[in-house]
């Protein structure tokens, strides 16, 4: 405590030494516990305050970078102690340089994590039309902070009454798409960042009317096509933290809506992206996985042209990819099957049932699952499959899950219509 309070009166003595004062109460506010010291200190954020607001723009980009370590710390205390900068943060986001306003928008942002009371007082003091302004500045950096503090304002709980509804009667929505869909030109750290806010707005807002009427869907199929074809040549580094968001947006507001889309080129994109990125990046397997099952359900034009366009060699390549994955290309194969038996023949010249017979003996009951779903419906439409199945000892996977509480009636079903002559 001695210490920190000899920084403090260092800063405040107001001699010549106040810059390097400062310097150094900035490396002490590193660490979590001056943090708290400092801020149980009477005066200390007045002070702060003060150097903050003067007019000597190296002093106060000097107390502008301890307000930041301040905002790193993870006790609510710290930043509601500092609940008296924040109109002052707002005012400076139209700053004198590209520095100070960075700096003022990431402290900002993780003030608002940390701290309800932050964002309560935030929202009547005007961050949304602050940030509507901010998004349309021409500097990189500043928008990647706009994107930062937006992103934590949006996935606080109180987000979709409070936030959500502000954030869609601003400008803020038309200028997202349109730095999501400039990412490739302009920048990929400000896309990644609103192509997350527009996920947290989609996924937790129950009507996205708003987003469809600014073409949303349109605009990030675009996208989806542009990114794909990136990809052979000279895709950017951290492409794929771009794509993840995308995907989702698109995936979530497909389900949601129902919109009719029909265009074939977005399977092959989505394709594209699945060869591309199946060994560096499984984790996008499963979001381009979820987005064909939204498109295939339902949908016999997206069944079809997956079909007509010889891609479920591709699909099946995918089925050893990891348990998640299984469970969702068995699901797209359901979608696909489920349209009749022309569907299922074409389903059979591929060595689906070989395939299917590693997934049957896994200990895994929603991959099993799905397997038998997708067996009941082959069965269903082409008898002769049954006959296929038994004579590559399926039957025998199939008996062992007789005891499995939650298979026991499907695999019997199926075994019922294996034994059938």
């Amino acid at each position: 405590r001695g210490q920190v309070l000899e920084l403090l009166r260092g800063v405040q003595r107001g001699s010549e030494d106040r810059k390097r004062w400062l310097g150094r109460l900035r490396q002490a506010l590193q660490n979590e516990e001056t943090q708290q010291k400092f801020v149980r200190l009477d005066g200390s954020i007045r002070t702060l305050t003060g150097l903050f607001t003067s007019s000597l723009a190296d002093m106060q980009l000097e107390a502008a970078r301890c307000l930041h370590e301040l905002s790193h710390s993870s006790a609510p205390a710290v930043a509601e102690a500092c609940l008296p900068v924040t109109s002052y943060l707002l005012t400076y986001l139209s700053g004198h340089s590209v520095e100070f306003t960075e700096l003022c928008l990431y402290t900002l942002g993780n003030l608002v994590v940390e701290s309800e009371a932050v964002r309560k007082q935030l929202l009547p003091q005007g961050i949304i039309p602050v940030l509507s302004s901010c998004i349309q500045s021409p500097h990189e950096a500043v928008l990647e902070g706009v994107g930062y503090v937006l992103s934590q304002l949006l996935q606080a709980k109180e987000s979709p009454t409070d936030i959500i509804p502000l954030v869609l009667d601003s400008v803020l929505p038309q200028h997202m798409l349109r730095l999501v869909c400039s990412g490739l030109k302009a920048g990929l750290g400000a896309a990644v960042e609103f192509a997350w806010c527009l996920h947290y707005i989609i996924c937790r807002h129950k009507s996205n009317m708003v987003l469809l009427a600014l073409g949303a869907v349109p605009t990030l199929i675009s996208l989806l096509l542009d990114l794909a074809s990136e990809i052979p040549q000279d895709a950017p580094e951290g492409l794929e933290l771009l794509v993840c968001p995308v995907v989702r947006c698109l995936s979530n507001l497909l389900a949601e809506t129902g919109c009719q889309v029909r265009d074939e080129r977005l399977l092959i994109a989505l394709f594209l992206l699945l060869q591309s990125f199946l060994q560096q990046h499984p984790f996008l397997i499963q979001e381009c996985l979820w987005l064909l099952n939204n498109l295939t359900a339902d949908d016999p034009f997206f069944c079809s042209a997956l079909l007509s366009l010889d891609l479920l060699p591709a699909l099946l390549q995918l089925l050893q990819c990891s348990q998640m994955a299984s469970v969702l290309v068995l699901t797209v194969l359901c979608n696909i099957v489920e349209k009749g038996p022309a569907q299922c023949q074409q389903l059979l010249c591929q060595p689906v049932l070989p395939l299917l017979m590693p997934i049957l003996i896994l200990p895994d009951p929603e991959a099993v699952g799905q397997c038998l779903e997708l067996l009941h419906l082959l069965f269903l439409h082409c008898p002769e499959a049954a006959a296929d199945f038994t004579r590559q000892g399926g039957h025998q996977a199939l008996e062992q899950h007789q005891s499995t509480l939650e298979l026991q009636e499907r695999t019997q079903a199926l075994l019922d219509m294996v034994r059938q002559p």
